[in-house]
């Protein structure tokens, strides 16, 4: 072979293997790095863009995609301890041409920390009515998703501020009485008597720790590797002191039935998704909206759990997406 060709070979091989050895690098060394790069990648590659809205000295982050349109703007409220990234697998589902806003919630990701006061569902809901307010969303009604802790504040708000409203998503969501008690709302009462603070399932400190939380989430098994699992917790770790504050807020008595305390002066249509198998929330709480909201739209997903957003983002976006067309075409049939 002549030795200019050998030497093209070798050249191409170094050059292929220094991304490569990079890849493998951080996948190895710095999982946590790989993880935002890869929330990065997926926000540029649905059309997000990264926005900060401040009031005085608070900040919000927020990610957007679209503009306001015919049809109403939607903003997601994510749950405890996750981020706005987490409606990035949804996103993906729904149409470019919508107006999308999926905003950190109090204290969590780049929005400001503050106290326990923001972090009560009272506290959340006054801050989600002042990001609404610097970025004038309420200038139109619009249809508010909340899940989990972002559906217990979803809910709230919507009962709260109800011209601002015209349609309620809620998937699995906190602050209601449930007929049934989870699994996990029984390990609760168990840490209530011993008063431990560092044992709350939904704050691991391990891979071993964050493959237990994933498998109470989610019904689905996901395979993920351990180094990946390291980065999960290597992300989480430096907040971990911020979200046991966080969840002794929406745990305590002010905050654990917001929502069914405040249910009964929804006034806009709401829609609840919910996972049959959910083991955080029961799902015998979707009764307990039904009773009280004549008219609201019930659906249960079969083999999914509490992590509705992540199991199931195809069914989540197109449920959403028929809801609202129904809504703004009430006569009009929906397959």
């Amino acid at each position: 072979m002549d030795l200019d060709l050998v030497n093209m070979f070798f050249i191409a091989g170094g050059t292929l293997a220094i991304p490569i050895l990079a890849f493998m690098a951080s996948f190895l060394l710095w999982p946590s790095a790989l993880i935002k790069v890869y929330y990065w990648y997926w926000r540029r590659t649905l059309g997000l863009q990264v926005r900060y809205a401040n009031c005085d000295s608070y900040r919000f982050c927020y990610s957007v995609r679209g503009k306001p349109g015919s049809r109403p703007s939607i903003l997601m409220l994510h749950g405890f301890s996750t981020h706005k990234d987490m409606w990035l697998s949804v996103v993906k589902f729904l149409p470019k041409h919508l107006h999308l806003l999926c905003v950190d919630m109090p204290g969590h990701e780049g929005t400001t920390r503050t106290n326990a006061k923001d972090y009560s569902i009272e506290g959340q809901v006054r801050r989600i009515r002042q990001f609404v307010e610097s970025i004038r969303l309420n200038k139109k009604p619009f249809h508010l998703v909340g899940t989990s802790m972002g559906g217990n504040a979803a809910g709230v708000y919507a009962a709260r501020y109800p011209s601002d409203i015209c349609s309620l998503t809620l998937i699995c969501p906190a602050g209601l009485k449930y007929p049934n008690e989870s699994k996990f709302l029984q390990h609760l009462r168990d840490l209530e008597k011993t008063t431990n603070v560092h044992g709350i399932p939904l704050i691991p400190s391990t891979p071993e720790e964050m493959e237990e939380m994933l498998k109470l989430c989610s019904f689905v098994r996901f395979k993920i590797p351990q180094q990946i699992l390291q980065g999960l917790v290597d992300v989480r770790i430096p907040h971990n002191d911020f979200y046991r504050e966080v969840f002794m807020e929406i745990v305590g008595i002010n905050s654990r039935h917001s929502l069914h305390e405040n249910m009964h002066m929804i006034t806009a249509p709401v829609q609840v998704i919910w996972g049959k198998q959910d083991q955080v929330l029961d799902v015998s709480g979707a009764s307990a909206l039904a009773e009280a909201l004549p008219g609201c739209q019930v659906e249960l997903l079969d083999n999914c759990g509490h992590s509705v957003v992540m199991e199931r983002p195809r069914k989540t976006a197109k449920l959403i997406l028929d809801f609202m067309i129904a809504q703004q075409n009430p006569r009009r049939k929906v397959d």
